[in-house]
């Protein structure tokens, strides 16, 4: 089985080319801007290409029997036209909550009438470093919502989702909704941030219009849009689903566990 993997130096795109080969995929294709800073693995065969630049997939495709796509939603009709165009036999999309933003990209590998696997992580705990820069400037976290609630999902799950369904068989046709093991409030996630780190940090409550300044310089024109989907959590708390565990046979990875692991990121 041929794969090929879009993205393949992107953050999740990374995990998904090592996951596959720790589950024994002996024929990986990398898709990457520049091959030679990627430093993927020798045994990976690595090409130059962008999914933002369609011209530049053909020689990729050729004899692919599954692409994992990672998310670029102006091209996606386009690149998934040119995989069905090149025989591609699944595509196994990183996409999103369905009906929100991301949902371009099922509707774009859909049309392409590919057969597919849809992948639907809810917000990454690597979210997280938005607060990196305060934590390491002292113990207090400036944010809105301290009380909004989902349950954030690692990357590292993300990627190991996407390996498994790639290389096992049963799961065309089929949309997963992932999330991280249980569901956290925005003041619970810098608190474990903080026992991560040996330290009492303190989530300090924002008004809407205060919070969406602070958040400006980090995430520009979406500040807005990332707190009004916070608003919208605190009314109505994102639960934990199961599905990573069900897939991979292990527990997902808590934010505790993430906190612990990533604490490198705060300090």
């Amino acid at each position: 089985m041929k794969i090929l993997v879009t993205g393949a130096t992107g953050n999740v795109g990374r995990m998904v080319v090592d996951e596959l080969l720790s589950l024994g995929a002996t024929d990986v294709r990398a898709l990457t801007v520049d091959p030679a800073k990627a430093a993927l693995p020798d045994e990976v065969e690595v090409v130059r290409g962008f999914v933002g630049r369609p011209s530049t997939l053909r020689p990729a495709l050729d004899g692919v029997d599954v692409m994992y796509l990672a998310p670029h939603v102006p091209t996606v009709f386009e690149a998934c036209r040119l995989a069905a165009e090149a025989g591609v036999g699944r595509i196994v999309d990183l996409a999103g909550a369905k009906g929100d933003h991301w949902q371009a990209i099922e509707d774009g590998v859909e049309a392409s009438g590919v057969p597919w696997t849809h992948l639907e992580p809810g917000e990454f705990m690597a979210n997280s470093t938005l607060w990196a820069a305060q934590i390491r400037a002292g113990d207090d976290v400036r944010d809105g919502y301290a009380d909004s609630a989902n349950a954030a999902i690692a990357q590292e799950d993300i990627a190991a989702v996407a390996a498994r369904v790639i290389v096992e068989p049963g799961h065309e046709g089929k949309s997963y909704e992932l999330t991280g093991p249980e569901s956290l409030t925005r003041r619970q996630k810098v608190e474990a941030i903080g026992r991560a780190l040996g330290r009492e940090l303190r989530y300090v409550e924002l008004g809407p219009a205060e919070a969406v300044e602070q958040l400006r310089p980090v995430m520009g024109e979406y500040a807005e849009w990332y707190l009004e989907g916070a608003a919208l959590l605190a009314e109505h708390p994102q639960a934990a689903l199961t599905t990573v565990a069900d897939l991979l046979g292990r527990p997902a990875t808590t934010y505790e566990q993430w906190a612990r692991t990533h604490a490198a990121l705060f300090r």
